[in-house]
């Protein structure tokens, strides 16, 4: 089952990993279209004040149904409207979308970006070409000398470039999360961010966010 209009929905910024079992902000569906929600500005439960969202903000929402029950899903930020007052367009759920347990996950999408990683523990510094990115991690190629295992960190800083032209560097520390070797010896590694300050995990999800877009397009 779908919210719907006048429903007050329970959410955080998907940014906010430490406390995942807690929802920040709550906002009321006030319109509807087919692919959207048209919500009110995020208002603090704790504090009561308004929280300004941005294009591509990944979301992690609650809504309880007329039983009583908690139903989760995760959205982004699509877009704005100025009525009699703002609104904000998340993106609608599909049905199978909606679960019972929550699911904390971020939007990825497939890029060959440049990326320098680095483990100064393990004197490997190399510099490859991710194979996708996301709000929650990457995964990139490895060549067979650049030995790697499970569980190691990483230092890593990712070129990314946007529509407009401008070019960002992203720099994070991840954790390796699983190695894949291929045929040819080379790896697929997927790593997890461990340490990314908010304003970097953003521009990353800006990028995905652009993606998305032009590939609807």
């Amino acid at each position: 089952m779908l919210p719907k209009i006048t429903d007050m929905l329970f959410f955080q910024l998907a940014a906010s990993d430490d406390k995942t079992d807690t929802f920040d902000y709550r906002a009321r569906i006030m319109d509807m279209k087919e692919d959207n929600y048209l919500v009110e500005i995020p208002i603090n439960v704790d504090t009561g004040k308004m929280k300004m969202l941005h294009l591509g903000d990944e979301l992690s929402v609650v809504f309880v149904n007329e039983n009583g029950l908690r139903h989760y899903f995760n959205s982004h930020v699509t877009g704005f409207e100025k009525d009699r007052v703002q609104l904000i367009h998340i993106r609608k759920p599909l049905e199978h979308e909606i679960t019972k347990v929550q699911r904390r996950s971020y939007l990825r999408v497939p890029a060959s970006l440049e990326i320098a990683v680095q483990s100064q523990e393990h004197a490997i510094h190399f510099i490859t070409h991710t194979i996708d990115v996301g709000g929650g991690g990457v995964s990139f190629n490895a060549r067979p000398e650049a030995v790697l295992q499970s569980g190691w960190s990483l230092k890593c800083w990712l070129l990314v470039p946007y529509k407009n032209g401008t070019r960002e560097h992203v720099r994070f520390e991840a954790e390796i999360v699983r190695i894949v070797v291929q045929e040819n010896g080379t790896s697929q590694v997927m790593a997890a961010y461990k340490k990314i300050p908010d304003l970097e995990r953003q521009k990353v999800i800006r990028y995905c966010f652009e993606q998305q877009l032009e590939h609807r397009h």
